[in-house]
Formats: structure tokens, sequence, C-alpha cells
């Protein structure tokens, strides 16, 4: 057994070490309307950390296009195929969700001027970015053990020391500091006992089954939700989003509470996982199930069953809601993406979140979901 358990230790550090040494090579255009030298100066090729942000990339793609810049004040931002980047969505995440078929080198075109204020978010350079991961911090902090305190109470020199750390890439540091947060590891469910076997024990038996119930694990969830052809055979061939009115952004944490030998998703549903001679765990494919049943199911009763927005849903496009029974019935799942990885959807769902999450917490999530045309 502790064979076993180095080993898995083993497999997760090497896991972290990958997802932060992953990167997206990129190459950077000047926009045309920015370009005051002839000729105009060649694209910029760098490496974007996954776990990174654009606006921090913004002063070595300055130093290269410096020569060609217009006189003024610098408002900087980028776009892809039409589409302004949202500069605190992560790198990763970015590249996972508007590239159907990965595209390497990423083409990016930088823009010095014109900063799109009706559709992006203000950014003022590092500042921002570090204010936006330090509150998706304390969000991720709250979900997992009910209160920001210990992210609150850090000390200004550690707060530093975290955000260099997450910038430079440095696991080692950040480990560091993190672990006095203590957010993790999220409870392992590996082995525990489901409903179904417990209720099988009992039979013939007239004792009651105690009610007690241990500590909830409760996990960040943001799922990025884009539409494709419903009739789409290869997703290469997916048309580029073309808004960010086409994409759902989702916050749902997902708790597994365990009720002496059962297994619950929230105060009121049972996540009935696979079944394996009484033990189980849940899988990635039955926590998606349950956090976007009207993508995943194809029954509106199911759906309706099982309510994981209910207090705990946050999502850019508020009238989907109302809409969710309809969506059910002209939805299919085609891609489902974490890290870059196309995951094998029996996958345990808390390996995935021990060990793909991001810096600040959170497992991202991009779905990809047909959708047929109204």
């Amino acid at each position: 057994m502790a064979a076993a358990h180095e080993e898995a230790a083993a497999w997760s550090e090497e896991a972290a070490r990958r997802v932060w040494g992953g990167a997206v090579p990129l190459q950077v255009h000047l926009h045309d309307a920015d370009v005051t030298a002839f000729p105009p100066p060649p694209p910029f090729l760098t490496l974007g950390p996954r776990i990174g942000y654009l606006p921090l990339l913004i002063p070595i793609i300055k130093a290269h296009f410096s020569n060609a810049l217009p006189p003024g004040v610098d408002t900087v931002w980028f776009e892809y195929k039409g589409l302004p980047l949202k500069w605190y969505v992560p790198i990763g995440v970015l590249f996972d969700l508007l590239c159907a078929d990965p595209e390497r080198p990423w083409n990016l075109i930088v823009h010095f001027r014109g900063y799109p204020s009706e559709i992006l978010s203000p950014c003022e350079g590092e500042d921002s970015v570090k204010w936006s991961y330090m509150n998706s911090l304390k969000e991720a902090t709250f979900i997992i053990t009910g209160n920001s305190k210990s992210v609150m109470n850090m000390s200004q020199a550690d707060q530093i020391a975290l955000w260099e750390a997450v910038m430079k890439g440095n696991l080692d540091g950040f480990k560091n500091i993190s672990t006095r947060l203590k957010l993790g590891p999220f409870e392992e469910d590996g082995l525990v006992r489901t409903a179904s076997t417990d209720r099988q024990r009992q039979q013939g038996s007239d004792e009651p089954e105690s009610p007690g119930s241990g500590r909830p694990c409760r996990v960040p969830v943001r799922l990025y939700v884009r539409g494709v052809q419903e009739d789409l055979e290869d997703i290469e061939d997916a048309l580029p989003v073309s808004d960010w009115e086409s994409v759902s952004y989702i916050n749902r944490p997902f708790e597994i509470r365990k009720v002496e030998g059962m297994l619950h998703h929230s105060e009121q549903h049972v996540v009935h996982p696979l079944y394996d001679a009484g033990r189980s765990y849940i899988t990635l494919e039955h926590s998606l199930q349950t956090l976007l049943p009207e993508f995943f199911s194809s029954d509106a009763q199911n759906a309706e069953e099982t309510d994981p927005a209910a207090g705990n849903s946050d999502t850019t496009n508020p009238s989907r809601s109302s809409q969710e029974a309809d969506t059910t019935k002209k939805t299919k799942v085609k891609l489902i993406r974490v890290q870059g990885i196309e995951l094998d959807m029996d996958i345990p769902f808390l390996w995935v979140a021990n060990n793909l999450k991001n810096p600040e917490y959170y497992l991202h999530v991009c779905v990809y979901v047909g959708t047929r045309k109204q």
C-alpha cells in the first residue's frame, strides 16, 4: 500500500510540473493600423505559459515592436480572428477554447491603440492581472474552506512571493507559500462505499442508518461552453468564435458530501458513481453531467433531478437558465478539454481537480457543444 501511495504521489508531482511547464507557442503580429515603419516589423515568436496571462507578455512584445509603434499612450490588447481576447482568462484556456483545431504557432494580433472598452474590462497591466488572480484565489478558497481568511491574512511578503512564483512559473516557490493556505489536496474519492451498496447491506436489518456527515469536498470549477455546428464531423472545421456572447462562462462548484457510506452531491442530490464490488469513484464524465445537465443529458427529467446551478452558479448568459429544458434537446457535447488534453471521461474527477487545476485553485474546463440552428 505504501508503494502504491508513493507511486501515486510521484504521478501527481509529474502532472503538476507538466501543467506549470506547459506553454502555447505564439506568433504575435502588430496590427496594421499601429505600424509606423517601413518595412513593417516581423511577427514576434514566444512561448505563452498555459497558466499565465497575455498582459504579462506585453513588456517583451513591446520591446520587439518599439521602433514601429505610433506616439502616444499605449492601450494594449490582443485579438484572434477578429475576437478581442479577455485578458483575465489564462492563455491555455483561451487557446483550448478558441482553437478547435490546435494552431501552432497560435497567430495573434496585438494592438497598442483603440482599446475595445465596450467588450473588454479595463486592464492596467500587471497590477490588474495580479488583482484578478488574487480575487479568484479568494473565491476558490471560500468555495473550498467556507471562508477566505487564509488568503486575507497572508502577509504582504507572502502575497508578493506567491504572485512572483505564478508569474515565473516557479512551482516549488508556489508550493512554499500555498501549502500554508491549506487548500488541498481535495479529498480522495477513489474508495467510497456507494449508497446502493449500503442499501443492500441494510436489507433485512431494523437498524437505522446513521445520518452523520463528514466534511464536504467542494471543488471550484470554471466551465467555458462554446457552440459549434451540430452536424460537424471534424472538430477542426468548427467556425471561429465571433463574439463572447456565444460563449457561456460558468462558475459552478462541485460538492461531494459523504454521509455514512453514501456519496452526495450538494445537500439534496445523491451522486451515483461507477460501481465495483461496493467501491466507487466519481468520473470526470459524471461530474460534468452533474455540473452541466442541460448539455450532457438527453433526458429532460434527468436534468430536472440534478440542479447544480441552484445558489452556486455565475454565468455571463443569464437567459440560459430559462432555456435549459429546450437546450437539453438541442445540444450534444462534441469535445472536452482540460489543460489542452482531451481526457478519458472515465478518469477519476478528483484526480483531475487535484492535478490539472490552475494556480488560483480553479479547474478550468472547455466544453464544445453542437447546437441546432433555430
